[in-house]
């Protein structure tokens, strides 16, 4: 008999023997599995044990001590060869704190949804990956392929879109029908925030060492895109780094003005520094945005409404220049991580960016301000969300605080501090 993959992965110096033999072994007899608990292609279980388990980090033998199994008998649970009891079911759970329906479930995914289809322009040729958010009252599917490069190929996507988007007369959005690939209850736990920070996909890391259902997804815009998003309720939380010209103060004043304090909380991220992003060694010498007006100077832009483009605008009106002058000041793009990409692979001289994205590339930084990062949501999100409760707690732990410290420009001595205008 062949060890399938999923066992060999765990067990590889196992010797195969015979699967009376094993089965015989691996269930103690204080934990006899009846013939009904067998799986038979009636009851179509879905079985997420193995998957909960390696989020967490625990291996079959660690999470077998915990609950008074062989590691044998956890292996044939998560092969699907036997289903566990309820008392057994309940101690995977409790070692996994999750639900023992997060664990086992009579859903085969093969359900579908009406979703809001929110997306650009997509070719409708093929099957379309796509990322689903439970916002209030509303699904809302967007492709996979809009998370970049990266992340669309690591990340799982939650539903498939096999037909074209319609519109329903009246209708604002498309609606599209999705069928699932990850089940509704753990696609209502995640968190969609829009911004711009790079760090809140640690953030999400953390969330899941507490619950391994646990989802953040950052959809990267800049700020003032991200808090349009949250206004129209199409995520749970915006990133904001606005800073007021005239008081010097991050965020407040911006939102004074646009979002009414009522229905909002603000919760104080970090602070960080943004500055000038340049290739190794500086070789053009530039040290202000005045510098930006030399021959032949290739500038990276962030889009309109992005903190680092506010930055920009500001600095330019200050040093006499304007963007028609620059090179390169039609080239926008979507992250501080993409501005500091183009600078080290040459196709740019210079952009704004934060210190973090220029450590992470190994690019010269020259820091221009400090500016505070806060993330907004509804008020109403802080008690109806299932894990938001989680994510801010694991946000303001220490070890959380020490990792994002340690990635170079961001302070976190205000973290979790609640912003009310």
């Amino acid at each position: 008999m062949r060890a399938c993959l999923c066992c060999q992965e765990d067990s590889a110096s196992d010797t195969v023997q015979d699967q009376n033999t094993i089965m015989s072994k691996i269930i103690p007899e204080n934990h006899q599995t009846p013939d009904q608990g067998k799986l038979s292609p009636q009851e179509p279980v879905c079985n997420r044990l193995r998957e909960i388990r390696k989020k967490q980090g625990i291996s079959q033998a660690e999470l077998a001590a915990l609950v008074g199994l062989t590691r044998q008998a956890v292996y044939a649970i998560e092969a699907n060869q036997y289903l566990p009891g309820t008392h057994i079911a309940l101690q995977l759970a409790r070692a996994l704190k999750c639900r023992v329906e997060d664990l086992f479930t009579l859903s085969s995914y093969e359900d579908t949804v009406e979703a809001e289809f929110i997306g650009g322009t997509t070719s409708w040729g093929h099957p379309i990956r796509v990322k689903l958010s439970y916002v209030g009252a509303r699904i809302l599917a967007r492709p996979m392929a809009e998370l970049g490069d990266v992340l669309n190929f690591v990340m799982p996507a939650d539903g498939v879109i096999l037909e074209q988007a319609k519109k329903p007369p009246g209708q604002k959005r498309p609606y599209v029908q999705v069928k699932l690939l990850n089940s509704p209850e753990v696609i209502k736990k995640g968190i969609l925030i829009a911004g711009c920070d790079p760090a809140l996909f640690l953030a999400g890391e953390h969330v899941r060492k507490v619950n391994a259902l646990a989802g953040i997804t950052n959809w990267t815009m800049g700020s003032a895109n991200a808090l349009r998003a949250l206004q129209r309720e199409e995520v749970h939380m915006a990133g904001l780094h606005l800073v007021d010209m005239k008081s010097g103060q991050s965020n407040v004043p911006y939102l004074k003005r646009h979002v009414p304090g009522q229905e909002f909380v603000g919760v104080r991220f970090a602070s960080w520094v943004q500055g000038l992003l340049v290739r190794p060694g500086n070789p053009k010498h530039i040290r202000s945005v005045e510098d930006f007006g030399q021959t032949g100077l290739r500038l990276v832009n962030r889009e309109a409404g992005a903190g680092a483009r506010f930055l920009l605008d500001t600095l330019l009106q200050k040093s006499g220049l304007t963007g028609e002058q620059l090179l390169g000041y039609g080239h926008e793009v979507a992250s501080h991580l993409e501005v500091a990409r183009l600078v080290r692979d040459g196709m740019a001289d210079v952009g704004i960016g934060v210190e973090a994205a220029a450590r992470h590339y190994g690019l010269g930084f020259i820091p221009l301000r400090e500016e505070q990062y806060d993330l907004i949501m509804r008020s109403e999100f802080l008690k109806s969300h299932p894990v938001m409760s989680q994510f801010l707690d694991a946000m303001v732990s220490r070890p959380f605080r020490r990792e994002i410290e340690s990635l170079g420009g961001y302070t976190v001595t205000e973290i979790g501090k609640i912003l009310h205008w």
